[in-house]
């Protein structure tokens, strides 16, 4: 069974702040997820609202959760607003079905997820991937 490492997810933190700052996005916040859910590395610019790590998190868990990436469940939040709700009760709140919770794979299996929040969702997005290419990783499309 493949795993994202300790280097992997910090370096995927490390190249999705730099992206962010080379872009002058917002302050960053960017999490990343293990495939069970466990917080491997974490890290929020100055000057980040005091939730980011919550909706970082809500980003990564919900994808993980559903098995697709955030960005896929905002479209699915529109389309059955009732379902997604249901999942987020039953997943005690913990999903952001907005764009930035990006999937991490190996081999076609999924390792780990990536939240990030601060900036618009799709910047947010764009930091996760970038982060995931850094770390050698394969981000998953969806």
């Amino acid at each position: 069974m493949a795993a994202i490492t300790l280097a992997q997810a910090q370096t995927i933190v490390s190249a999705g702040l730099a992206v962010s700052r080379e872009k002058k996005f917002n302050p960053m916040a960017i999490l990343v997820l293990d495939a069970r859910g466990v917080p491997k590395a974490y890290g929020a610019e100055d000057g980040t609202a005091l939730r980011r790590y919550d909706i970082a998190h809500g980003k990564a868990y919900g994808a993980l959760a559903m098995g697709v990436g955030s960005k896929t469940l905002g479209v699915r939040a529109v389309e059955r607003p009732h379902f997604l709700a249901a999942v987020n009760g039953a997943i005690g709140g913990a999903m952001v079905p907005v764009a930035g919770g990006v999937l991490v794979r190996v081999d076609g299996e999924i390792v780990g997820c990536v939240g990030v929040t601060g900036d618009s969702s799709d910047n947010d997005d764009l930091a996760a991937r970038t982060g995931i290419a850094a770390a050698g990783l394969t981000a998953d499309p969806s």
